[in-house]
């Protein structure tokens, strides 16, 4: 039999947010891969192996699949939310861009999941519902300078900004300094929304003012939300309603 490799996003966390089509390709497969907590999201049966692997190893483990694909196995590389998003998408590509010629006739598929950033969204409300920009707050894979400089221009622009990786362990000074950079920006008045692992039991919204956020409001599980000049709030009894407009004012 033909291996394949399919990249599938497992969504946010909720085993109800897994597309169909995410959940057939793991039923027909040889081999799954990834991260350790996703991984462990996956039940073992017969007739699956697991690979889990550490989160700084993601060409390894993009190697790993092209190779067992190329072998004959069918093989799943799992990522939380959408695998084109700062996820395992871009990483097997890497690799099989650098890799042998063979690996190119390889039949690779992308099964796209739920983000955690449009998860946090319908939650809150629509945050997103103007134009809007994701940045990744994590300097791994790009230098502070070039971080700044998005953030700038995104400000500028007036976009609504989902951030993803706001602060860790190894790096929590970073998200300070882009609180700081924001608030220099756009001003303490912007609603700023921190959604912890949503569609889990942990589950956790909050919704400040850009003044009142403080860095400790947010860790690696953390979908950060800023809104637009033009996004509200609407109060009510329980949770308010987060939303950005769909108009803008000509020259906004």
């Amino acid at each position: 039999m033909s291996g394949w490799l399919a990249i599938a996003g497992l969504g946010p966390g909720d085993e109800a947010l897994v597309t169909p089509e995410v959940s057939q390709a793991l039923a027909e497969a040889t081999d799954v891969i990834g991260y350790i907590p996703y991984v462990a999201r996956i039940a073992p049966r017969e007739g699956l192996t697991l690979h889990a692997s550490d989160n700084r190893v993601e060409l390894d483990r993009a190697a790993l699949a092209l190779d067992l694909a190329a072998r004959g196995r069918r093989v799943v590389v799992v990522s939380s939310g959408d695998p084109g998003v700062f996820a395992m998408a871009a990483a097997v590509f890497e690799a099989l861009e650098a890799g042998p010629v063979a690996w190119r006739d390889l039949d690779i598929r992308v099964l796209p999941g739920i983000t955690a950033m449009l998860a946090a969204s319908a939650r809150a409300g629509a945050p997103l519902g103007h134009d809007f920009c994701a940045i990744n707050l994590s300097d791994n894979l790009k230098p502070w300078a070039l971080i700044e400089k998005r953030l700038r221009l995104a400000a500028e622009a007036d976009f609504a900004m989902a951030f993803y990786n706001p602060r860790s362990k190894m790096r929590p000074e970073g998200f300070a300094r882009v609180l700081a950079l924001l608030l220099e920006c756009c001003g303490p008045a912007r609603p700023i929304l921190f959604a912890r692992a949503v569609s889990t039991p942990e589950e956790a919204l909050r919704i400040v003012p850009l003044g009142e956020a403080r860095p400790e409001m947010a860790d690696m599980r953390t979908m950060v939300i800023l809104g637009s000049s033009t996004t509200r709030l609407i109060p009510r009894a329980g949770r308010p309603i987060l939303y950005t407009p769909r108009f803008a004012e000509t020259g906004a």
